[in-house]
């Protein structure tokens, strides 16, 4: 088990530059989507590039449990310990159905329910995001060799006052309650983005908070959590508790929470 978590992350970046070949592969075809049995959609990519990550995780840590989407759809459940692997291989497959490139390739490693290290790597847009220790972000094309001096170092801003706060939003899920909470807040500006981007977003210092009061798998946040820790953010529960992983009782939904720039005194 590599113990440094930027490594790690480093790691993690490099797996999915491989795993985004056979997405893009896809994409740019006239793909056939099919439905989940939870009626969520689900391409031929994603099959394929989960097959690519699990392979190349194994090999880098093996005996670590691996929790991934489509094989946890399949029924393939693996007991979870203190320390496990969480992986989407495409978060956002209605982004990438509608082929707007907001969709992201997610790897995290959970360890003590707390994300230590993630990798959030958009291919259509070439933009990769890690987070270890520290949050990293840079261009990287899909198959593309991952060198760690080419990623510059990001970090979260310091909130602005009230009125100059940015809330970053999901395109297809601000309902009611999240525009209640937006409008709390005094925020005057949303901005709207795919998959895990979001929490990107505010990890680069380009928003302040992420709420999200509908349904989301662990798999879909882990990642994007680690990027926003190591650059100096935080996941909440709406009462400003840890946001935790490995909630198997509850099939690993998560529940409410917030993404933060800065967490309030």
């Amino acid at each position: 088990m590599i113990k440094n978590m930027d490594q790690l992350a480093l790691e993690f970046a490099r797996i999915c530059s491989q795993a985004a070949i056979p997405i893009m592969e896809v994409y740019q075809t006239e793909f056939t989507v099919e439905q989940k049995i939870d009626r969520s959609p689900v391409t031929e990519a994603d099959g394929r590039a989960e097959r690519v990550i699990l392979e190349a995780l194994e090999k880098l840590c093996p005996g670590i449990p691996i929790l991934a989407e489509e094989q946890f759809d399949d029924g393939v459940k693996p007991e979870i310990y203190d320390v496990f692997f969480l992986v989407d291989p495409v978060d956002g497959t209605k982004e990438f159905i509608a082929k707007n490139g907001e969709f992201t390739v997610n790897i995290a490693l959970i360890r003590d329910g707390k994300p230590v290290a993630g990798c959030v790597y958009a291919p259509a847009l070439e933009v990769i995001y890690i987070g270890g220790e520290t949050a990293r972000a840079g261009p990287l094309s899909p198959g593309g060799i991952v060198l760690a001096d080419l990623l510059s170092v990001i970090q979260t801003r310091k909130s602005p006052d009230a009125s100059g706060l940015v809330a970053v939003m999901s395109r297809s899920h601000a309902d009611e309650r999240t525009q209640a909470f937006v409008k709390s807040f005094g925020i005057v500006e949303t901005v709207t983005a795919g998959s895990s981007l979001k929490f990107c977003r505010i990890a680069e210092g380009a928003a302040d908070i992420y709420p999200r009061f509908a349904p989301t798998r662990e798999w879909d946040t882990a990642a994007g959590h680690a990027v926003l820790n190591a650059a100096g953010g935080a996941v909440t529960n709406p009462d400003l508790t840890p946001f935790l992983y490995g909630k198997a009782e509850a099939d690993f939904l998560n529940g409410d929470f917030i993404a933060w720039a800065m967490v309030p005194d």
